[in-house]
This record gives structure tokens, C-alpha cells and sequence, in this order.
């Protein structure tokens, strides 16, 4: 499988981590134990398109929201989940010696 990430572009699955389900929404923080037991353990195993978070974790370490269908494995949709901060131009300081 590969994952087109919208910073880096086209990868591979292994520079992937997956991050769970992304169309579940989570309990309130006053919620009774069970509904965080279901929240945690209980699973879907959905046929078809699926959102799910994902980490560009060998790369921009970029967290993302892709839809993937789950029978394919066909990535339809591949987005930021925040946009990433702007990169500043400042050079790069050695360790050490001065």
C-alpha cells in the first residue's frame, strides 16, 4: 500500500503508523466506565470506506486523515489533519566548538 502524503508526496505503507479509527468520536471525560471499556476494546471491521489517522512517522511526522478502502486497500484521500507550523530559515548551530 502507499499513502500519498500532501507534504512529502507518494510512500510507502512502512514509513506509516497507524492511528486508529478516525470517524469515532470519544466519550465525554464524565462518561461511566463502560462506555470507555466500549470506546477502547469494542471494534467495527468495516467493508469498504474507512477513515482513518495515520503518522507520516518515517518521514514528516505529519498527522493524517485518509480514507482507505479497507477491501482494496485503495487510498482515496490522504489530508493534514492540522496544518504543519512554517519552517524558519535560521542555520544550523554545531554542537561542541564554537
Amino acid at each position: 500500500m502507499r499513502i500519498n502524503c500532501p507534504h512529502c508526496g507518494l510512500r510507502d505503507l512502512a514509513e506509516f503508523t497507524y492511528q486508529g479509527d478516525a470517524s469515532r468520536a470519544l466519550p465525554e471525560l464524565s462518561a461511566q466506565t463502560g462506555s470507555w471499556n466500549a470506546h477502547v476494546y469494542d471494534r467495527e471491521n468495516p467493508a469498504g470506506l474507512h477513515r482513518e489517522h495515520w503518522q507520516h512517522s518515517g518521514g514528516c511526522r505529519a498527522h493524517l486523515r485518509i480514507e482507505r478502502d479497507t477491501l482494496s486497500h485503495a487510498v482515496s484521500e490522504a489530508v493534514m489533519v492540522r496544518p504543519s507550523p512554517p519552517v524558519k530559515n535560521q542555520p544550523i548551530r554545531s554542537r561542541g566548538r564554537k
